[in-house]
């Protein structure tokens, strides 16, 4: 359960990074900066609701403050 909440983390951050990218090397002429934050915002989501489904199933157990 760790490992996939790491690699949606990476694949969150890539996106973002892209996103700079494009944004930085387009100068605005091109629609990729918006589809990686797109691309961004659906990981996101995913990962909540996948957290969501987790605790909900039994598969995680909250832990509360220590």
């Amino acid at each position: 359960m760790r490992y996939v909440v790491i690699v949606a983390f990476v694949l969150i951050i890539a996106s973002l990074a892209s996103a700079l990218v494009f944004m930085m090397k387009d100068k605005g002429k091109s629609d990729r900066t918006v589809y990686a934050l797109a691309l961004r915002v659906g990981f996101s989501i995913t990962l909540f609701v996948f957290i969501l489904v987790a605790y909900r199933l039994g598969w995680i157990q909250p832990t509360g403050f220590r």
